[in-house]
């Protein structure tokens, strides 16, 4: 309870609300059905955590996830919560190397979250014992099939019901997912026995502080759509979701060109480069993140302001999740999904089956973005400090003095916003043939 009132809890979640009371029995397998954000792993680490016995220096609990991201996600905050109760996780992960893992569990600990395939070469190398492992967790157990794992999670529980045949309690298995599809239904009906089961409905996977927009536009367009959104927004600092590996390396060469800070995350980066992507993005270096669906799960960054679906996905699951990414620790956020006619139709299938409402969204012209922009820089303008003035009025020789006083006050801050704004002010070229439209 120390820990949780350190970490600012007031009240639990509904999946917290309705699992908790299960779990902290440790009697039974388990099936928690709840989207990214819904605070499932505090659901499943405080009830872990209360039956570790933390003298005991071996595994007791192992935790799968899809995602390296998400395994040192979950050890951080099972860390934070069992800090006065001495309870430790590690994380195993591939993509990083064995010597610093194996010293760990060497010196022994009591959690191990993990991937599935970093779970194995583990078991395999002997370094990683199952014997004492009282429950599995299988934390986004659709996405860890959905990216190939199925074998994977299949051999570790396996590995765990061998081990039950040498002891005389048997270990349970929590399952959370967000979907149940037919291969998590599968893996449940095979491994786990008789489970209770816990279900938050599709409306309340949506947090309510999510403005929800879309903009109707063609394919051609979306890339200067997009562009405006960006510069329309008071403080960008978001994700944008693209179906493709392709599309996410083009929009971001597109961007980066335009002088937007932006990188990249698709499946097909290696860890390191995906690490320095994350780490830019959590410094703030960069404020757009250009991803695929695959590259993000697990991905957990604290004051995302906006997420913005390039292409608006089919699949409900799949919308639910990116979105999630905002609005999260109560804060509000912004999701605006930029939708071809061809696929206007999938904003009414999605409110449908979420019973939320869209809002059609209105692109902001060039002159109301110019108007933002200037007006943010009226407010930094008066708050300069004086002596910064003095030290760059010394440093202007007497051409400037010459040019300035051809001027007044109105050109000279006219100048230097057009210098500062060039994408503003820039004159279109007039059309030689009369009538057409220049935009």
């Amino acid at each position: 309870m120390r820990a949780i009132s350190d970490l600012g809890y007031e009240k639990p979640s509904q999946i917290q609300a309705e699992a908790l009371p299960i779990l902290l029995e440790g009697t039974t397998d388990f099936i928690g059905l709840a989207a990214t954000g819904t605070g499932k792993t505090a659901a499943f680490s405080i009830p872990l955590i209360e039956q570790i016995n933390p003298k005991k220096y071996s595994v007791q609990a192992l935790i799968l996830c899809p995602t390296r991201e998400l395994a040192l996600q979950v050890t951080g905050q099972i860390n934070q919560l069992g800090k006065y109760k001495g309870v430790h996780a590690l994380p195993v992960y591939g993509g990083s190397g064995y010597a610093e893992q194996i010293r760990g569990l060497k010196q022994g600990v009591s959690i191990v979250v993990g991937t599935p395939g970093r779970v194995i070469d583990h078991m395999e190398r002997g370094t990683l014992r199952l014997d004492d492992v009282q429950t599995v967790v299988l934390d986004e157990a659709d996405e860890m099939i959905s990216m190939g794992f199925k074998e994977d999670l299949e051999l570790i529980l396996q590995g765990v019901q061998g081990a039950d045949d040498s002891r005389d309690t048997q270990s349970h298995i929590w399952l959370f997912s967000a979907t149940m599809s037919t291969e998590v239904r599968r893996v449940a009906e095979t491994y786990l026995e008789r489970p209770k089961q816990v279900q938050v409905n599709r409306k309340e996977m949506l947090p309510e502080a999510i403005e929800q927009l879309y903009y109707v536009t063609q394919e051609s367009n979306k890339p200067e759509i997009l562009c405006k959104l960006v510069d329309g927004a008071d403080e960008f600092y978001g994700l944008i979701f693209c179906q493709t590996k392709a599309q996410v390396i083009g929009l971001t060469q597109y961007l980066t060109d335009r002088k937007y800070k932006a990188d990249c995350l698709h499946g097909d980066m290696d860890q390191p480069a995906r690490e320095r992507a994350m780490q830019a993005f959590r410094d703030r270096r960069i404020s757009l993140l250009v991803c695929t669906d695959i590259a993000s799960r697990g991905l957990d960054v604290k004051d995302v302001t906006h997420v913005i679906n390039y292409s608006i996905p089919r699949e409900l699951d799949s919308y639910v999740h990116r979105i999630g990414r905002t609005g999260r620790s109560g804060k509000t956020g912004i999701a605006m999904s930029l939708v071809t006619p061809s696929h206007r139709g999938l904003i009414g299938r999605i409110e449908r089956i979420t019973r939320t409402k869209m809002k059609e969204g209105k692109v902001p012209t060039r002159k109301e973005i110019g108007l933002r922009k200037i007006s943010r820089i009226l407010t930094q303008f008066e708050v300069q400090e004086s002596a910064a003035c003095t030290r760059a009025i010394d440093l202007m020789d007497p051409r400037w003095n010459e040019i300035l006083s051809e001027m007044n006050s109105e050109e000279i801050a006219a100048r230097f916003l057009c210098m500062m704004f060039p994408e503003i002010f820039v004159v279109a070229p007039k059309s030689k043939n009369k009538g057409q439209a220049h935009h």
